[in-house]
């Protein structure tokens, strides 16, 4: 019915001893008091020191394999720093003797330059040459021309150097035109100072014309200033009468405005307005109503009956004083009584509470015993078993 021949899970068997595993190793942790205590793993920090020392040696291995390096390196670049001396000063000595050389040659070689020019310039000149008269630059200025003159024997038929229609008279053709030319100086001049004369006789007629015109001018200027005496006179004296009848035009209109006046202060003094008259400022709206600017004031009746007004008005204020100053009185009193009966009332208050706190006093003193006497009752009485070294040794027992 059941079957109890099931294959066993190794996975699971594995897992299951491996938390075993670890299960006794945390409880070997666990109950270990004095690491427990004190925080330190002793073996870690063993390996640690372990591991630190053998970090050390090897590093004292390195250090030692690397100064025997050294000093090997050192010993090497000694023989090399010595060779290379040497051959520095091999290479010195042969750039000596390679500068010197050089010198040499330099100086041979300008020794032979100069010996060549030397030759050249004594045995070697250009008219010493066979075809010198081809190649001489002043070949052309040394020649003879190939035409002297018109009778020249050298000017033959295949010279062209002479031809029909030449001017074999030029001299005579030029004394010609000299004389002609001379000849045209001459009339040039003839008629320039015609010219000359004829400008003199304009600028005397011009001198005339503008004489005349000036002297015609001042008789001009002359009849101007005449005439214009004659208007001044004629404008001074309409000037003259139209002062005159402007003084008497104001003088009569001074004389209508005085009048005027006169009539206007007559009727001023005996109109309404300055008699001041009252009947002048009733309104036509009725008898109670007056005109603003007609008014002059009130009569003495009006006045009397504003006087009268003012005394009622007085008599009212002192007789409304007289009520106020009764009910502030009035108030007052009421306000002091009740002022006095809260006093009452506050001290009863206090003497309330002052009972009621003693009452509560009572009660707190009352309660503490009771509670004192609990705490002994429970401590002789109800707890008498103390707790044994066996009930703190079932704690710890399991790491969970």
């Amino acid at each position: 019915m059941y079957k109890l021949d099931l294959p066993i899970d190794l996975k699971e068997q594995a897992a299951i001893e491996r938390r075993r595993r670890m299960e006794k190793d945390r409880q070997a942790r666990i109950f270990n008091s004095k690491q427990r205590q004190t925080g330190i793993d002793k073996d870690a920090l063993e390996q640690q020191v372990q591991d630190r020392q053998w970090i050390e040696d090897l590093e004292h291995k390195r250090d030692q394999a690397f100064g025997i390096y050294l000093e090997y390196t050192e010993g090497m670049l000694a023989s090399i720093k010595s060779d290379f001396f040497l051959l520095a000063k091999d290479i010195v000595r042969n750039d000596t003797i390679a500068q010197l050389l050089q010198r040499r040659q330099e100086y041979d070689q300008r020794e032979y330059n100069r010996s060549l020019n030397e030759f050249r310039a004594m045995h070697q000149q250009p008219f010493s040459q066979r075809e010198w008269d081809l190649n001489d630059p002043d070949y052309l200025k040394k020649d003879i021309p190939a035409r002297v003159s018109d009778d020249d024997p050298r000017c033959g038929m295949s010279g062209l150097q002479k031809f029909d229609g030449e001017d074999l008279n030029s001299k005579a053709r030029n004394k010609y035109q000299q004389e002609q030319l001379r000849e045209w100086s001459r009339m040039q001049q003839e008629h320039r100072r015609q010219a000359i004369d004829q400008q003199n006789a304009a600028d005397r007629l011009y001198e005339m014309k503008q004489h005349e015109m000036d002297q015609r001018a001042i008789e001009l200027q002359r009849a101007e200033e005449e005439c214009r005496k004659a208007i001044n006179n004629a404008v001074k004296n309409f000037n003259s009468a139209l002062l005159r009848e402007t003084e008497e035009r104001k003088y009569l209109k001074k004389r209508q405005e005085d009048y005027d006046n006169y009539a206007e202060m007559a009727n001023m003094i005996t109109s309404d307005l300055l008699t001041e008259n009252a009947d002048q400022a009733i309104s036509q709206f009725g008898p109670h109503r007056v005109v603003p600017d007609r008014w002059k004031g009130m009569s003495p009746e009006q006045l009397q009956k504003i006087r009268e007004e003012q005394q009622r008005q007085v008599e009212e204020k002192k007789r409304q004083e007289e009520e106020e100053r009764q009910r502030e009185e009035e108030w007052n009193r009421r306000r002091f009584a009740e002022a006095k009966a809260g006093m009452i009332s506050e001290k009863q208050i206090e003497r309330e509470k002052r009972t009621i706190e003693q009452d509560l006093y009572g009660d707190n003193q009352r309660l503490a015993n009771e509670q004192k006497n609990l705490k002994q009752y429970l401590d002789r009485v109800v707890y008498t078993n103390q707790p044994t070294a066996a009930y703190f040794t079932q704690f710890n027992t399991n790491s969970r």
